[in-house]
C-alpha cells in the first residue's frame, strides 16, 4: 500500500529514446562515472539507502523480540495468578496427595490459556506438577525466594516446557495464599519466546519497497543536480573552468583597488589583496559576518548597509578610502561589491571633518547632559564637566553672586562673580577654588568679554598681560604648571548676563584658535539658557519659601495646657501647603490644628495662609472642631467660587484649591479632655504613658471644598503625661512605602518614646520617618499633655436668686486670698458680680460659678441659656446696660463660648498686673451700686 502511494505521488518520466539527443546519454555515464560529482553523489547516495534499509530491518528485529518477550511476561503471569486464586487450589497443596488433584487441573489450565506449562510447587520448591511427569518431584529452576515473601517473580530461564522439549521461557512465579495469608505453596507459569522471524518476513517486502523506491528517487534527483550544474556552468567543463577561475584570480589580486564581496547575510565572501591591506583584514575574514571583522563601527555599518555608495570619502583608521558600493543583483545572488582606493592624500581634509563631527557630538552631549536639574550649581557644574577632557583640560564657571541667590543681575555686579564650578586636573586648578567671591581686574579677559559681549582668546597666557594683572603670583604658578591657552565667554540668557565660561589648555594639548570662538559661544549659549531657567526657578522656590515661612508660626504661643514640639520640613521640589498652629482658649485650654493645601508653590502656600487665618479667625470665637470645620468648609468653597468666576486681566488660567485637608483637636487641661474633627486628614495617633500607641478612631469626614457633608468630633480621654502626636500624609507616604505601612512604622518609633519629652518624641519621629527624597511637605506637632492641679480650680454652683451675689463674691475672695492673689480680689469680685447678676436675669439655671488659677486667672460662670450677651453703651439716662462695660475695663480678656447645656461667659486677667483702663470714681460707684450687696 505504501509503495503505490509513493509511486502515485511520485511518477517517474517516461525516459527518452536515445535517439532524441546526446544530453540523456551523456547524464547517464555522468551517474557511472566515478570521477564526476554526480557520479560520487549517486554512490553516496545509493550507501545511505543501504545503510538505512538495514538499520530499520536491525531496529524491527529488536523491537519484535522485545514485544514478543512482553508478551510473555503478560501472559505468564496472568495464568499464574489466575490458578493461584482459583478455588481449591489451596486445599490440593495441604491434602495428602497433590500431584493427584493438581496434576489434571494444570494441564487442562495451560491447554487452555496457551501457554508451555503451569508449575504447582511447595515452599521448598518441589513440584507437584509439571507437563513432563519424569520431572515431578524434583527442585523447581528458577527464583522463589521473593515469592516466599509474598511477591510476585517474573525471569527469564531455560528449562523445560514439555517431554523432551528445554526452552528459553519467560516464566513467573507466584504464591499461594491461606485464610491466614501465609504462603502453602507457588504457582509458575511460563511461555516460550516466540521467534521473531514471522514478524521480520512480514515487514521485510515493506522495507525492502521502501528502500527501493528511495534509490530511484536518489537515482532520479542525481540527474537532476547534475542537469542543474551543467546549466549554471554554461555546459563548461572541468578545464574551461579551472582555466576561467586562473584568469579571474589573477586579475583580482593584482589591481591596486580593494574589492569585496558581501551576500545579503553581511558574510564576507571575497576579499582580494589589497582590501586586506587598507582593512587589515585576518587572514580567516571570508565567511565571517561583517561585524566580526573588528572593524571600527562606521567601516562596519557602511559594509553592512544596503545602501549604495558613489565616491564616499571614509576615513578608516589611518587611511582616508574612496568608497564605491554596489548591488550585485541581478547579475548573481543578492548581495553587494564594494571597492576601496587609498586617498591619504586627503587626510588633511578628513582631519577638519573628524574635527567637526566631535564639535557636533560634544553639542549634542552637552543639550541633554546640561539642565537636568533646577539647581545653579548644578547646572554650573555639568557645563564644565561636559567640556573637559573633550574641548579644555580645564573648565571653570564664574556665576554672578546674585545668580546664584536666584536675583535677577544688573551690570554694577559684573565685576564681582562667585566661583561655581571647575572640573580639570587639580594639580593646576587656576587661581581661586570653588565657592570663592573673586573681583576681576578692569584689563582681565572675563571683563573684555563681558564688555564685548563674545568670547575673548588668549592663545599664549605668556603674553596675556591683562590676565596676569589680575593675580601675579598665582599666574605665574599657573604658568609654570603648563597653562598656555585660555578662551573666556560670557554667559548670556535672554539679554541678561550671568556670568563668565572660561576653557583653558595645558601641556602637549593644542593652543586654542579663532575657529573654536564660535564653538565655545554656541557651548555657552546652551548652559546659559540652563543655569539662567534654574535661577529663575531659586527664584521663584525662595519666594514661595519665604512666603510659607513668613505665614507659618514663627514660635508657639505660651501655655501651660500642652508642651508642644513641632517641625515643618518642606519638600525637594518646592513648598506645598501644609500648616500647623497651636492656639491657647480661654479656660486653660489651647487648640491644635493641622492642615494640608494639595498642590505646591505659591498658590499652595497662599491657599495656606489663608486659611491658617480663617482657623485664627473662627478659634477666637470659641467655636467647637465640627462647627469651626463646617465655617472652614465654607471659606474654601468661597475661595473656589471666586478664583473660578474671575477672570485673569492677562487671560491666564487661575488656579483653584483642588483640595484641602484639616484637623482640628481642643484640649481641656482641667478635665483632661480632648475633642477631636478631622476633614480628610490621617488621624492622629495617641501616645499613652505606659509606652501603648493607638491611633482613635476619628471620623473620616471628607476634605475642605466639597460642601454639604457634616463633620463628626471624637472625645478622648488623655491621662497626664500622653503624648497627641498630629501630622500630615507627607511623614507616612511617600513613592517608596504607602500610607499603612508609614503609619506602622510611627507605631514603632512611638512605642520606644514613652517617657520623652515632646522635642525628643519629634526628633526621633523625624529621624526615622523623614524619606531620602521627600516628594511632599511634612508638618508635625507632638503634645505632651499635663493637667491643672485640682487646688487651681475653684467651682460652685449658685441659685438663680440676685441674693446669691454677695456669697459668690465672698467665697471668690477667700479663694483669691488663699491663692495669694489679694491684689486681683476687688476686680475679680467686681467681674463675677456683674456676670453672675446677668446669668440670674437672662440666662437660665443651672448657674456654675468656675475659677481658673494658671498663667493667668480665668473667671467663667455658666448657665442654661444660649442667649448671648453684647457690650454696648449705654445712655447717661440708663438705668443698666453698664456692666459688660466694666467687664470689659477691668478684664484683659473677655468672651462666649457654648456647650451642649449652655453658654459660658469668662472672663482673664494677667497675674500681678492691676493695671486697667481708667474709668471715673463716680462711674465706678454707680455700676457698684447696681449690686444688692450688703457688704458694699
Amino acid at each position: 500500500m505504501k509503495l503505490s502511494r509513493s509511486k502515485h505521488r511520485f511518477p517517474r518520466r517516461p525516459s527518452r529514446p536515445p535517439s532524441t539527443g546526446t544530453r540523456s546519454g551523456s547524464g547517464l555515464r555522468s551517474l557511472l562515472n566515478l570521477h564526476s560529482a554526480a557520479g560520487q553523489v549517486f554512490v553516496l547516495q545509493v550507501a545511505i539507502v543501504m545503510l538505512l534499509a538495514a538499520a530499520a530491518m536491525a531496529a524491527l528485529v529488536l523491537q519484535a523480540g522485545r514485544d514478543s518477550e512482553k508478551q510473555a511476561e503478560l501472559q505468564s503471569v496472568a495464568a499464574a495468578e489466575a490458578f493461584a486464586n482459583a478455588p481449591g487450589t489451596v486445599e490440593a497443596l495441604q491434602s495428602p496427595d497433590p500431584t493427584a488433584v493438581l496434576q489434571p487441573r494444570t494441564e487442562t489450565a495451560r491447554k487452555r490459556a496457551a501457554i508451555d506449562f503451569i508449575v504447582v510447587m511447595n515452599r521448598d520448591g518441589i513440584r507437584y506438577t509439571q507437563p513432563d511427569p519424569t520431572q515431578i518431584g524434583k527442585k523447581f529452576i528458577g527464583t522463589i525466594k521473593p515469592s516466599l515473601a509474598g511477591r510476585v517473580t517474573v525471569e527469564t530461564a531455560t528449562g523445560p516446557v514439555a517431554p523432551g522439549k528445554r526452552a528459553t521461557v519467560v516464566q513467573s512465579v507466584v504464591p499461594v495464599f491461606d485464610a491466614n495469608g501465609s504462603v502453602v505453596g507457588m504457582v509458575s507459569a511460563g511461555l516460550t519466546v516466540q521467534s521473531v522471524a514471522v514478524p521480520v518476513h512480514q515487514q521485510l517486502p515493506i522495507i525492502l519497497g521502501a528502500g527501493a523506491a528511495a534509490l530511484a528517487l536518489s537515482t532520479a534527483g542525481t540527474g537532476l543536480v547534475s542537469r542543474r550544474l551543467r546549466r549554471q556552468t554554461h555546459g563548461l567543463g572541468p578545464t574551461e573552468m579551472t582555466r576561467m577561475y586562473e584568469h579571474h584570480d589573477a586579475v583580482l589580486h593584482a589591481v591596486r583597488e580593494g574589492v569585496l564581496i558581501i551576500n545579503s547575510g553581511e558574510q564576507l565572501l571575497l576579499a582580494n589583496d589589497e582590501a586586506r591591506r587598507l582593512l587589515s583584514l585576518p587572514a580567516d575574514a571570508e565567511r565571517r559576518h561583517v561585524t566580526d571583522l573588528e572593524l571600527d563601527a562606521e567601516t562596519s555599518r557602511l559594509l553592512s548597509s544596503d545602501e549604495p555608495v558613489t565616491d564616499a570619502v571614509h576615513l578608516a583608521g589611518d587611511r582616508l578610502l574612496a568608497v564605491n558600493k554596489r548591488p550585485t543583483a541581478p547579475y548573481g545572488e543578492a548581495g553587494c561589491v564594494v571597492t576601496l582606493r587609498d586617498t591619504t592624500e586627503l587626510a588633511t581634509v578628513s582631519g577638519r571633518a573628524e574635527v567637526a563631527r566631535g564639535r557636533l557630538n560634544l553639542l549634542y552631549d552637552a543639550g541633554i547632559g546640561i539642565g537636568t536639574t533646577l539647581d545653579v550649581t548644578r547646572t554650573a557644574q555639568e557645563l564644565s564637566d561636559v567640556a573637559v577632557p573633550r574641548f579644555a583640560d580645564i573648565a571653570v564657571v564664574d556665576l554672578l553672586d546674585v545668580v546664584t541667590h536666584g536675583q535677577e543681575p544688573a551690570r554694577d555686579t559684573w565685576r564681582q562673580m562667585r566661583r561655581t564650578a571647575i572640573s580639570g586636573s587639580h594639580d593646576a586648578l587656576p587661581f581661586y577654588p570653588a565657592g570663592e567671591l573673586i573681583t576681576f581686574v578692569p584689563t582681565a579677559p572675563q571683563m573684555r568679554a563681558l564688555e564685548l559681549g563674545r568670547a575673548v582668546l588668549e592663545e599664549n597666557l605668556w603674553q596675556a598681560h591683562g590676565w596676569q594683572e589680575q593675580d601675579p603670583d598665582r599666574t605665574q604658578k599657573a604658568l609654570t604648571l603648563g597653562l598656555h591657552s585660555l578662551m573666556t565667554v560670557p554667559l548670556q540668557a535672554r539679554g541678561v548676563v550671568l556670568g563668565m565660561a572660561s576653557f583653558w589648555r595645558m601641556g602637549q594639548s593644542p593652543a586654542f584658535e579663532e575657529e573654536d570662538l564660535s564653538f565655545a559661544e554656541e557651548l555657552a549659549a546652551i548652559a546659559a539658557v540652563c543655569i539662567d531657567n534654574a535661577r529663575r526657578f531659586t527664584r521663584e522656590h525662595a519666594m514661595a519659601v519665604t512666603l510659607q515661612r513668613s505665614l507659618l508660626p514663627r514660635k508657639l504661643p505660651e501655655q501651660d495646657a500642652l508642651d508642644v514640639a513641632w517641625r515643618y520640613l518642606p519638600a525637594e521640589a518646592g513648598v506645598g501647603g501644609d500648616w500647623f498652629d497651636v492656639l491657647p482658649l480661654p479656660g486653660a485650654r489651647a487648640a491644635l490644628v493641622v492642615g494640608d493645601v494639595v498642590g505646591h508653590g505659591l498658590h499652595a502656600a497662599a491657599t495656606m495662609g489663608r486659611l491658617r487665618t480663617a482657623v485664627h479667625n473662627f478659634s477666637a470665637l470659641d467655636l467647637p472642631p465640627d462647627e469651626l470645620l463646617a465655617h472652614l468648609d465654607d471659606v474654601v468653597n468661597r475661595i473656589d467660587s471666586d478664583e473660578f468666576t474671575v477672570e485673569d486681566p492677562e487671560g491666564r488660567e487661575i488656579e483653584g484649591v483642588t483640595g484641602a485637608t484639616c484637623l482640628y483637636a481642643i484640649y481641656d487641661s482641667v478635665t483632661g479632655l480632648c475633642t477631636i474633627a478631622r476633614a480628610g486628614h490621617p488621624t492622629p495617633a495617641v501616645v499613652h504613658p505606659d509606652g501603648t500607641v493607638t491611633y482613635p478612631e476619628v471620623s473620616a469626614s471628607p476634605p475642605l471644598g466639597l460642601g454639604g457633608h457634616p463633620f463628626e468630633t471624637v472625645e478622648l480621654r488623655l491621662p497626664e503625661g500622653s503624648h497627641l502626636v498630629l501630622f500630615t500624609d507627607g511623614l507616612v507616604e511617600s513613592r517608596d512605602r504607602d500610607i499603612e505601612s508609614g503609619l506602622d512604622v510611627l507605631r514603632g518609633v512611638l512605642e520606644n518614646v514613652a517617657g520623652r519629652t515632646s522635642e525628643q518624641v519629634c526628633q526621633a519621629v523625624i529621624d526615622t520617618m523623614l524619606p531620602a527624597h521627600p516628594s511632599d511637605d511634612i508638618a508635625l506637632l507632638v503634645a505632651h499633655t499635663r493637667l491643672l492641679t485640682p487646688s487651681k480650680v475653684a467651682q460652685w454652683d449658685v441659685p438663680p436668686d440676685p441674693a446669691a451675689v454677695a456669697p459668690a463674691r465672698a467665697e471668690c475672695g477667700a479663694r483669691l486670698k488663699a491663692w495669694g492673689l489679694e491684689e486681683l480680689g476687688f476686680t475679680t469680685e467686681l467681674i463675677l458680680s456683674e456676670l453672675i447678676t446677668n446669668a440670674i436675669r437672662y440666662g437660665a439655671p443651672p448657674i456654675t460659678v468656675r475659677l481658673l488659677y494658671d498663667r493667668n486667672l480665668t473667671c467663667e460662670v455658666s448657665d442654661g441659656s444660649s442667649t448671648s450677651p453684647h457690650l454696648r453703651r449705654a445712655a447717661a439716662t440708663d438705668e443698666g446696660g453698664r456692666g459688660l462695660f466694666l467687664v470689659a475695663q477691668f478684664a484683659q480678656r473677655w468672651g462666649t463660648r457654648y456647650t451642649r447645656r449652655g453658654k459660658v461667659i469668662w472672663a482673664e486677667q494677667f497675674l500681678h498686673d492691676t493695671a486697667a483702663t481708667p474709668t471715673s470714681d463716680a462711674l465706678t460707684d454707680a455700676l457698684l451700686a447696681q449690686f444688692d450687696d450688703p457688704v458694699l
